[in-house]
């Protein structure tokens, strides 16, 4: 486990180190560099002992799907915390639903223990066959500011790169435990659930993918939206759809919270042709 947070501490200050230069480039005015696609590295995962070891000649055999599923709409308070709204409980209910219909046997959930995900992960779980006692809670998985965002924040550069060194290692150590290929020993392809957060997700995402992570910003996900990624025998890995919450009516989509509301949820523009 400490080696795993050492190797997400090298790794996250690296990408970070990259992410200022390209970040200056952009500010003063002056070329970034070679803009070809960097090739496909197959070995991305190999600092992970789960994972199958190439280089000691072992083979995945099975794909492993990380289903990832953002918390319901909710109410910040400063007093009670943050909890779900009538409509973010909804929203649980319709993904919970939604992930039924599928008919997936899951061999493992993973939940943020902030409280908007413990709440949506409760009533997901109530629609699905997996025992609650089961459930892994991980402060890794918490909101937070993963890594500078290209274009840059409008927020003090100060405050947030300290909230980007506080949260990045951090998110940075849960995309490396959970995302990996399958060890030689998996015989059937596996399917993990994750209830967590936007932020979280998207940085996850750009890392699986290896896209550029200061793009994290430039992505959108509902509440209560569902983002399926798959990692192949080989390595690759492929993102089946992303921010998916067509399942919910379109009265009842959201993205955005505000803070001690009973304010509605953003509107969702509609074509009227």
């Amino acid at each position: 486990m400490h080696n795993l947070r050492f190797r997400s501490l090298i790794t996250f200050t690296s990408l970070w180190l990259i992410g200022r230069q390209r970040s200056s480039c952009v500010e003063d005015g002056t070329a970034i560099g070679d803009t070809k696609s960097q090739a496909w590295n197959n070995d991305w995962d190999q600092g992970n002992p789960m994972a199958a070891q190439v280089s000691e000649g072992q083979k995945s055999k099975a794909s492993r799907h990380i289903i990832m599923v953002r918390h319901g709409h909710y109410k910040k308070s400063k007093t009670s915390g943050d909890q779900l709204t009538d409509l973010g409980r909804q929203q649980a209910k319709w993904t919970g639903k939604r992930l039924r219909e599928w008919n997936i046997s899951w061999d493992q959930v993973v939940v943020s223990t902030m409280t908007r995900a413990q709440q949506t992960s409760e009533i997901i779980l109530k629609e699905l066959n997996f025992d609650p006692r089961s459930v892994i809670h991980t402060d890794e998985l918490r909101e937070g500011a993963p890594y500078l965002a290209d274009p840059p924040s409008r927020a003090r550069r100060q405050k947030l790169e300290e909230s980007i060194r506080r949260d990045g290692p951090r998110i940075e150590a849960a995309f490396r435990r959970y995302f990996y290929r399958a060890p030689p020993d998996q015989e059937r392809e596996s399917f993990l659930l994750i209830v967590c957060h936007s932020n979280v997700i998207r940085y996850v995402i750009l890392r699986a993918l290896q896209l550029p992570p200061e793009a994290w910003t430039r992505l959108s996900l509902n509440h209560g939206s569902i983002t399926w990624l798959t990692v192949h025998p080989t390595g690759y890995v492929s993102l089946r759809f992303m921010g998916d919450s067509g399942f919910m009516p379109v009265q009842q989509l959201s993205s955005r919270c505000r803070r001690d509301s009973g304010l509605k949820p953003a509107k969702v523009i509609q074509n009227r042709s």
